[in-house]
Order: structure tokens, then sequence, then C-alpha cells
């Protein structure tokens, strides 16, 4: 295929919010030749040691693969959904009358990777050896989008989607040049991961899969951004497009801001920084009353370091925050440690109370967590 300098495919021109595109239909064999799959990895040793992430896609499921592969034999086979994929714009031209697309060679290396997969790399993988000759696939293609319009196109395609890692799309908001709550949530879940003196350092899988050379990863990205969120927006979708529109306005009632969205003024006020040590704060006071517990990963019913403990911690941090910084307050402090130590040295366990006949594995030890520090507290707000 790289000695062929051009093709021309016929197509339509779709405009929608996020631009013109083109739906074209492309016979199998052509797009295997011309795409490629950017499969988002990890680039190790860079000078300040944190994992950078590059690219746009997932990892390749090489089962899928293999049951695309014996499905697309079928004689009832069929893909009728499309490939999503972007092209330069020095390697594509549109005639409006003829409604056509010529893609061609715009650096001389032929038609080879001239296209990058969005969405559909598996569809593509598994077409590649084909024993029949006709097989059309419908194809979306966007033409000279940036990164951070082509990470949003695979967020939005895909985040709804279960069969995606939602960590790896909520990754993908770091390229997004407009502020939103999955961008700052992302953020703040990598500053948890990278900062040594944080009690998350390394335990994050920032794609939600094992990162190479770590050994204490019981977190996804995805509980800690999910759990950051709720405490930003009711909406997170509407306040990106807010920015984007340059039209931003916080219309959050003062009791619904008490109440529920207590990192919302930060936010607002752009002091993400100030969420992240707030969060800090506050699992350096968790690590400080139960020190064992938090370290042990092992240990069975040892809910405190992982997901379902650490969510019920953050259900409990909009409650314990409440009672450490009255919101009348009209300063946007940061507690210390030691504001939140308070709370937790009133509750009647130790590191030995958390096993797994105090906390059954699964969400019942999450809720059962969550409720014992609650009742703390309320007992505490009950004797003033």
């Amino acid at each position: 295929m790289s000695d062929i300098s051009e093709v021309k495919v016929s197509a339509i021109k779709v405009r929608q919010p996020v631009g013109d595109f083109y739906q074209a239909v492309i016979p199998w064999g052509l797009l295997s030749e011309i795409s490629y799959a950017d499969v988002r990895a990890i680039e190790e040793g860079n000078e300040r040691k944190l994992d950078r992430y590059m690219g746009i896609q997932r990892k390749i499921d090489k089962k899928r693969i293999k049951d695309i592969v014996k499905y697309v034999e079928n004689v009832d086979a069929t893909f009728p959904t499309s490939i999503v994929i972007a092209i330069d714009e020095d390697n594509i031209e549109w005639f409006e009358d003829e409604r056509v697309l010529r893609i061609f060679d715009g650096a001389g290396n032929g038609l080879e990777s001239v296209a990058k997969i969005l969405d559909g790399q598996h569809r593509v993988e598994g077409i590649k050896n084909f024993s029949r000759e006709v097989f059309d696939l419908p194809v979306t293609i966007f033409v000279g989008a940036d990164m951070p319009t082509q990470a949003n196109i695979f967020a939005t395609v895909n985040l709804a989607q279960t069969k995606v890692n939602r960590s790896l799309v909520y990754d993908l908001f770091e390229y997004e040049t407009s502020r939103s709550p999955q961008k700052s949530c992302h953020e703040i879940a990598v500053a948890l991961d990278s900062y040594e003196d944080s009690p998350f350092f390394k335990r994050i899988k920032r794609l939600g899969t094992a990162t190479p050379g770590r050994s204490k990863e019981l977190l996804t990205q995805a509980v800690i951004v999910e759990s950051i969120i709720d405490f930003i927006a009711d909406d997170p979708w509407e306040d990106r497009n807010q920015f984007l529109k340059r039209m931003f306005a916080n219309n959050y009632s003062q009791t619904k801001l008490k109440e529920k969205y207590i990192f919302r003024p930060f936010w607002i006020a752009e002091e993400d920084h100030k969420i992240v040590a707030i969060i800090i704060n506050y699992f350096r006071a968790v690590e400080r009353k139960w020190p064992e517990s938090w370290s042990d990963f092992d240990k069975k019913g040892n809910v405190l370091p992982k997901s379902n403990g650490v969510k019920a911690l953050m259900r409990f941090l909009r409650k314990a925050y409440k009672e450490v910084v009255p919101y009348y307050m009209s300063d946007l402090r940061i507690p210390g440690v030691e504001e939140f130590f308070n709370i937790f040295d009133k509750v009647e366990m130790v590191d030995s109370d958390f096993n797994i006949e105090t906390f059954p594995p699964g969400t019942s030890g999450e809720a059962k967590l969550f409720n014992i520090l609650d009742s703390t507290l309320k007992d505490q707000v009950d004797l003033f």
C-alpha cells in the first residue's frame, strides 16, 4: 500500500456542534492499510520521575480481537456502527460538488498509517485477515482534529459504555484546554498519586490497570475522580459546556453548597490545589489514627486502604469538613490534620478491628465503615 499515493472515497459532510466531519464507506482492506491505533502507554524516566501518559487509545484486548476474527467469518457478520478516525489536514481534501474525499500522501511516506483510529481499533485489528473480498465499513472521519479534540471525541463516545475503562477515559481529560470538573478531578488524582507526602503516593492506577513497577495500587483513578466530582458539581458536563462557551456562572444556592458541593467554591475560584491539600490532610488523619491498617494491603477484611474503604471515607469527608469548617466562615481555608484527627480520635475502633468478621467483602464493608464514622460524629454533636 505504501507505493499508492492517493485514494478517493465517497462521503457526506456532517455538521455538528463539535465541528464538521465526514461520513464515508471504506473497504476493510483499504482501512486496515491506512489506519493505526495510537495505544495509550506509559513513558518512564522523565525528569520528575512521574508517569507521563501519551496517546489516545486503550490497550489491545487480544481475546476480544480473537473473538472478532472468528466473528467476521460468519456469513451474517456485520459492523453497522462507525469506525472513528482522524486524518491531518495535509493528507486529505474535500470536493464539495462531487462529495468525494481525496486521501493522499502529504509527506512522501505512502498512505500507511495516515489515519489515527479514535474508536474501533479492535474491529479494524480483527478484520485484518478477513478471508473474503467484500466487507465495507462505515467510517467517521475528523479532519485536522488536535489532541484535545481527539481525546474529547473518544471520551464522549465511550464514557457511558461499561466496556471502556473509566480510569482511562478520565485520564484523557488531561488533553483538554478548557477547565472542567472532569479535568480538575483528573489533575487532583494525579497530584494525590504523585506527591511523596500524600497518603495516596503511588497507590492509584492511572489507567485502571496495574502500573509496571508498582505493588501498592489498590485504587483506580475512576474511584478517586468520581468521589471528588461529587463534591464539585451535580452536572459536570454542563459545567464543562459553560466553560467552553465562556459563559460560566456559579448558580448553586448556599444550602446546596453547604449540604453537598463543599469543594465547589474552591473549584470556582480555580484553587484546586486547596482541594488536594484538604484531601491529603484528611487522609493523613486517617493514617495517623489507623497506621497499621492504612499500610496493610493483604489482610482480609481490612477495608481501610481499598476501594470500598476509601469510598466510605470520601463520603464521610463531606460531613467531617462541614464539622471543622462551618460554612458561614468567609474564608475558604484548609483544615489541618489535627482538626480531622480530633474527629477520628473519637471513633472507638483500633487497627485490629479491621478484619473480615467486622467488614465482610463487598459493598457491605463500605456501608458499615461509613455508618460507624457517621454515628460517632452524631454522638459528638449530640453532646453539645
